[in-house]
């Protein structure tokens, strides 16, 4: 009896000492919204203030083709939720939810013994909700730029159980009021990129934007020294990242890089052993809920349709997937675009183009619009300016992501590219068929002029058939092409 005792207390031993030292990991997820992927300075922005992301990049990874599902706030993050194309989720368009028995990956972890909280902006829906501990989402208690609660978020957690935390930030969503930071940034160092204009108002514009990710660079920072105070640091996975693109024209809503591509940094010391790593595979967000799970060691549901990508936070030089898709269909305004690409090209079917592509409603209301508008007005534009203004548009786009990396120069109708058109365009249209994606005729329409930003037209509020919905796409858990 006593010997069996002894083995017994030996075995618990053993596995009370192999737990402390391979605890579950935790994880948080800071996303910025409206923020594009490369308005930090680890990604080569040299007049935006980020010291705290770039110090995390420094010792962590830094992920160069990342890609969105989709261009728009809740879309995109109810996919990173879920793992599914937004299509899959029954909430492809902006402000709509996906129905109440989806399940996010934030439920997963927290039926299986995970704390879970959500601080800052939720824009999801009431399924996701049943995922977290505790929920934060009073604009008043998160502060103006949704970081107030994360701090003490990480204070207060019971330390007796691995945590989840979803950070997500107002910064840098318009409009822009005056606050700390305000000032941080000086509009006359501001250079905008060459598809806005020059002018003066762009440049305070793009000013007031950076001081906001200035604030979300600082409250990282914040949380990061409690980490390290708590000594749980080296066992956290971070990841720094957006929801779209910048709320300016040429890139918020859009399908290129300027609206798809996310900032995406990933810092987990106990995982990472090339610190300053680049890994330039292709990703898609949908694969974040699977990668959190395998780390965790907890079975995937069926429902994700993305890929564990945790081998490139051990080799980051390693090819993950052959493609990624992304999709953009109503912000404000009628669309229908679908996006494929795979290392070298990037091909675009737009099923609305007879529209132009000026960007949502906050960002045709910009300082920064008003300023191509006038330029437009007086013909003063230059041809990369303008092709917000172009219509009808290409029903079809080609882009060869190497040598264009910005996606400026449509190759599509170029003959000795016609292979590789055929090849993208069937890649394109067997995922959209694998995973139930459709054409809807009676598309939302819009709800805001096009030339005014926030003037209601008759269509307000109404809205139209959701891509996915005759073919029952939020039962549809195939994968599509990898």
């Amino acid at each position: 009896m006593k010997y069996t005792t002894s083995i017994i207390l030996a075995a618990q031993l053993f596995i009370i000492n192999a737990y402390g030292q391979n605890p579950a990991p935790n994880f948080i997820i800071f996303i910025a919204d409206d923020v594009s992927w490369d308005d930090f300075g680890c990604y080569g922005n040299n007049q935006v203030q980020t010291p705290n992301i770039d110090r995390l990049a420094e010792n962590g990874i830094r992920f160069t083709n990342v890609y969105l599902t989709a261009s728009s706030c809740s879309p995109s993050r109810n996919s990173i939720m879920t793992g599914r194309y937004p299509h899959n989720t029954g909430a492809a368009e902006l402000h709509t939810e996906p129905p109440i028995q989806m399940m996010s990956f934030s439920e997963v972890l927290k039926m299986n013994n995970y704390y879970t909280v959500q601080a800052g902006k939720f824009h999801m829906g009431q399924y996701a909700k049943r995922g977290f501990d505790k929920i934060y989402e009073n604009k008043e208690e998160n502060g103006d730029g949704g970081e107030e609660m994360w701090l003490s978020s990480i204070k207060n957690r019971p330390k007796d159980k691995a945590f989840f935390m979803w950070f997500a930030s107002y910064d840098a969503h318009r409009s822009w009021g005056s606050n700390e930071f305000s000032g941080t940034h000086n509009p006359d160092e501001i250079n905008p990129p060459f598809y806005l204009s020059d002018g003066n108002e762009t440049k305070a514009d793009l000013a007031k934007y950076y001081d906001e990710i200035k604030r979300f660079d600082y409250y990282i920072g914040e949380v990061l020294k409690e980490l390290r105070a708590q000594n749980v640091l080296d066992n956290t996975m971070i990841i720094i990242m957006a929801d779209n693109g910048r709320p300016f024209p040429h890139s918020k809503t859009r399908v290129n890089d300027r609206g798809m591509k996310t900032p995406f940094i990933i810092h987990y010391p106990d995982k990472i052993k090339n610190k300053g790593s680049i890994s330039n595979s292709l990703i898609s967000a949908i694969d974040i809920a699977p990668t959190i799970m395998n780390l965790a060691v907890i079975d995937a549901p069926e429902q994700f349709q993305g890929y564990s990508f945790d081998q490139l936070i051990i080799n980051p030089e390693t090819e993950f997937r052959n493609y990624v898709f992304a999709e953009h269909n109503w912000h404000d305004y009628e669309a229908h675009e679908r996006m494929v690409r795979n290392k070298d090209y990037m091909y675009i079917l737009n099923s609305r183009p007879q529209f132009p592509q000026m960007g949502p409603a906050d960002a045709v209301g910009s300082p920064s619009f008003k300023e191509l508008a006038s330029l437009n007005e007086s013909g003063n534009l230059s041809t990369i300016q303008a092709d917000i203004f172009i219509v009808p548009r290409p029903n079809e786009e080609l882009y060869d992501c190497h040598s264009d990396s910005l996606q400026l120069n449509n190759i599509s109708s170029l003959p000795e590219y016609n292979d590789i058109l055929y090849d993208l365009r069937n890649v394109l249209e067997e995922w959209m068929k694998e995973t139930g994606d459709n054409i809807p005729v009676n598309l939302t329409k819009d709800w805001y002029y096009r030339e005014a930003g926030y003037r209601k037209t008759k269509y307000h509020n109404v809205r139209g058939e959701m891509p996915g919905l005759k073919v029952n796409a939020t039962q549809n858990n195939n994968k599509g092409s990898f």
